[in-house]
């Protein structure tokens, strides 16, 4: 087995670089310099921390024009969006910051006969495995958190993306950190695994696919260590009979191809009601249509690339079984003839249980319309899912959509009347075999800390 990763740009299929797997032994000795490191890191004060983390936003925007061309290169992400994913990271690292010294600070408790504090320390080495589709943002989500409540972070990173890996320690040791504190191990998934019953690991951040996500989360329950899982969905957008079409389909036509259609918590199955869905389905379709697939470097372009071409074919595999099972294709749905892992935006209807369309996560620009009878039966048909990362409702009865938002939808994030990715200051996770845990908002920064009580007779 070869112990070297080339990446390649999936536009133009040509050869990036080619990186050099650390051993196991290299691995697990960056772990141990990892623990030492956090012997010292953990007595800093969350002042000390958040002076840091604003400096490593102040530093990840000075090198945002060498970050956009590593996303677009490494992965075919749009530019404009790739500076969108720039701007997302400096707010989180300011957010953690800003936030961390109050979310971390001891508490006090009544006590009888005396006094209580509730303090949040930080456990350790923090094992991240993240993957390519938010090169830099899903990094940073989770390892700003853990350096700003005083742990200390070893990555996985997606193999594809190897020359983001390397930027983003550069970045934190640039911003002042002290080396060992974040590391990106240039390892593979085998090695991954492994780390995980290291006996310094102290915690797993993970997402990815629920298959892998399965088995991550069972190794580290196996091996006593916390877990935080951010898995996949298939998000249902919800249509109801009072939506705003125009509203509805613009929001949704941005949800689907936002970031290539690779995304976790975009929107993917569109459940319309009877009393809309020609209307929404002829927009919908037009707004798909009007879309430019082109090189991901040109000013214009909505879809690039997909990451890998075998994210490529497993789509359209996907798409073909589903059209098997009984869906019919409105556009797209195959193979441009030309070079770059390209897929075209997709649209499918008649999708039924039982066909991939409908059951599974389609991670690229295809479109799932399905129809139902009335409100309540759209919002069973969304809640007819393995998962519950993220959805939408589109309805002018406001507090309405609140309450079937708050009530009714078995989802983790919900968007009303639009579409929209994380924000540093609310909470990010989901339910069922989406995953558990949340990141953002503070609640990351107390994911991986040992609450402890403290109580004193007086």
């Amino acid at each position: 087995m070869s112990n070297t990763v080339k990446t390649i740009n999936p536009t133009t299929e040509e050869q990036l670089n080619e990186y050099t797997l650390l051993s196991t032994d290299e691995a697990n000795k960056a772990v141990d310099q990892a623990d030492e490191v956090f012997q010292q890191w953990k007595l800093t004060t969350t002042e000390e921390r958040a002076k840091l983390l604003n400096k490593m936003a102040d530093v990840i925007e000075a090198n945002k024009d060498e970050i956009v061309t590593l996303m677009v290169d490494e992965m075919g992400k749009v530019k404009e969006q790739g500076y969108q994913e720039v701007e997302l990271c400096a707010g989180i690292c300011r957010y953690s910051a800003e936030q961390g010294p109050s979310l971390l600070a001891d508490e006090e408790r009544d006590y009888e006969p005396g006094k209580a504090i509730v303090s949040y320390r930080p456990i350790g080495v923090i094992l991240g495995i993240q993957p390519w589709n938010f090169p830099l943002y899903q990094v940073i989500r989770y390892s700003a958190s853990n350096l700003m409540a005083g742990n200390v972070t070893v990555l996985k990173h997606a193999a594809n993306v190897f020359g983001m890996a390397v930027k983003i320690q550069e970045m934190y040791e640039e911003a002042g950190f002290p080396k060992g504190a974040y590391q990106s191990l240039l390892i593979d998934g085998e090695a991954a695994s492994e780390l995980i019953k290291h006996p310094k690991v102290r915690g797993v951040s993970f997402t990815g696919s629920d298959g892998v996500g399965k088995k991550v989360g069972a190794s580290a329950a196996e091996n006593v260590k916390i877990s935080v899982l951010e898995l996949g969905s298939n998000d249902a957008y919800v249509v109801l009979d009072d939506a705003d079409i125009d509203v509805a389909v613009k929001a949704c036509v941005t949800g689907r191809v936002i970031n290539n259609g690779e995304t976790c918590v975009s929107a993917k199955r569109f459940i319309v009601t009877e009393k809309n869905y020609e209307a929404f389905k002829t927009a919908f379709v037009e707004g798909m249509k009007a879309l430019k697939m082109d090189d991901p470097n040109l000013e214009g372009t909505d879809i690039g690339p997909m990451a890998r071409e075998d994210l490529r074919d497993k789509l359209h595999d996907q798409v073909t079984e589903s059209l098997k099972a009984g869906a019919t294709c409105l556009i797209g749905g195959e193979v441009p003839d030309r070079k770059g892992y390209f897929y075209p935006a997709t649209v499918l209807e008649n999708v039924g249980a039982g066909s991939p369309a409908y059951d599974d996560e389609l991670f690229g620009p295809v479109a799932s319309l399905i129809k139902a009878k009335d409100d309540e039966d759209a919002m069973r048909i969304a809640n007819d899912s393995r998962y519950g990362l993220g959805g939408g409702i589109f309805s002018k009865n406001e507090d309405k959509a609140i309450e079937l938002a708050r009530d009714v939808f078995d989802t983790g994030m919900i968007n009303i009347n639009g579409y929209g990715l994380a924000h540093p200051n609310l909470p990010f996770g989901g339910v069922k075999e989406s995953g558990y845990g949340r990141e953002h908002g503070g609640f990351g920064m107390r994911e991986f800390v040992n609450v402890k009580a403290i109580m004193v007779t007086q």
